[in-house]
């Protein structure tokens, strides 16, 4: 049994290594192609290696600091992927490294032995790594510490060259990341935005289609809510994003960011936008939830049946094709935008007779007539958010006439 285990293991191994192999290609392909989160990892990785040399070249070869070492160590650290996390980060290093430093070194001058002074110095250095103040930078107190004990040269001179060397590192890390190529991180907003409306178009295709095909069940219903769910997710990557980008333009200095040509704050949508589509993401998943609900059998609504609920799967749909529109439009793809925007009079005209498909359901009972105005009032607050208005300007504004709450 041994012998195909291991091949199977092997097979694994082996597949797994492939895909690992295909990604890093991909991700070459696509640092080449043109900008992106790929080719931004390429210039941080690349910024951090030149802090390093820098920091070596000032410490260890101009001044000939016998504790060089430091500087290039917290530099190479200090490049992060925002300017304003590089200065906080460097002042909670530089705090951990000095309290790890200075309780290392007294605790050797009390102690005058090594294994003494670590049992001394690492329980209350290992409390403060996790005091929130300091971040995950805290950890950077205990392991000075070791490095200090440990290097054999605890003197008041080596302590002062070892915070010395820390400050430079600090100052060469923040300046590279500050000065050179600034992290800017505008492009993933609109790259989140686009995703989420394409996305949610996606969805509203696949639930149109079920319906239309009359074919779904509890199953598949359970299939349209994991997919809400993966909206969700996609709308926290959004905020996410959102924050990310916000935090990049702090302590960022303009000249620089036009020198570079770095986007600016304006070319990012605005706030507007994310709040847009979180409520037409509650409004999907609340259509889902009422439709998952019609086909449980322990509950007593039932869905609308025949010619109806195949309107309303071509109402989902056009309406999944106006969110792919819109992220057409947040992409740039203007002349997409234009010619896929679906029809107005289409859709209203659609919404004209679902309402006389409700009232003939009310006159055959409360039941599917209320699941039905559910499903319409929400699809109408969909509508809504994502098909713009006739009034030439192409924002996502419109209201949906002669809607059923009135």
């Amino acid at each position: 049994m041994s012998g195909p285990f291991t091949r199977d293991r092997a097979g694994r191994l082996t597949d797994a290594v492939r895909r690992e192999v295909y990604a890093a290609g991909q991700a070459a392909r696509a640092a080449g192609k043109g900008p992106g989160r790929e080719r931004d990892l390429v210039k941080q990785s690349l910024k951090a290696a030149a802090a390093g040399l820098l920091a070596w070249s000032v410490a260890g070869l101009w001044m000939d600091d016998p504790m060089a070492l430091m500087a290039p160590w917290v530099a190479v650290v200090l490049v992060q992927a925002t300017v304003y996390s590089s200065v906080r980060q460097a002042g909670q290093q530089f705090a951990a490294i000095c309290a790890g430093t200075l309780l290392a070194s007294g605790a050797q001058a009390v102690s005058d032995d090594t294994t003494v002074a670590l049992a001394l110095s690492l329980p209350p250095l290992m409390l403060l790594a996790n005091w929130p103040r300091l971040g995950a930078q805290g950890i950077y107190a205990a392991t000075t510490a070791i490095f200090t004990l440990t290097s054999g040269a605890v003197t008041e001179a080596a302590v002062g060259h070892r915070l010395g060397q820390a400050a430079l590192g600090a100052v060469v890390g923040v300046a590279v990341n500050a000065l050179v190529f600034p992290p800017i991180h505008l492009r993933d907003v609109r790259e989140n935005l686009a995703g989420l409306a394409r996305e949610t178009g996606e969805v509203l295709h696949t639930v149109a289609d079920g319906l239309r095909e009359g074919d779904w069940d509890e199953q598949t219903t359970a299939d349209w809510t994991s997919a809400t769910v993966r909206l969700r997710r996609r709308l926290d990557a959004l905020g996410a994003a959102r924050s990310w980008s916000r935090e990049s333009l702090r302590l960022t200095y303009g000249p620089l960011r036009a020198l570079h040509r770095v986007p600016s704050a304006s070319t990012v949508p605005p706030e507007d936008e994310d709040r847009r589509w979180s409520r037409v993401v509650g409004n999907v998943t609340a259509l889902v939830r009422t439709l998952a609900v019609t086909v449980d059998e322990r509950r007593t609504p039932v869905p609308p049946e025949g010619a109806v609920l195949r309107l309303y799967a071509r109402l989902l749909e056009l309406i999944g094709d106006a969110c792919q529109v819109q992220a057409g439009r947040l992409r740039g793809e203007e002349e997409h935008v234009r010619a896929e925007q679906p029809a107005r009079p289409a859709l209203e005209e659609l919404h004209e007779r679902l309402q006389e498909g409700l009232r003939e359901h009310a006159r055959h009972g409360a039941g599917p007539a209320a699941v039905l105005g559910t499903l319409l009032l929400q699809a109408e607050d969909i509508w809504a958010e994502t098909v713009p208005a006739d009034d030439g300007t192409g924002s996502a504004t419109g209201a949906v006439p002669g809607a059923v709450r009135q």
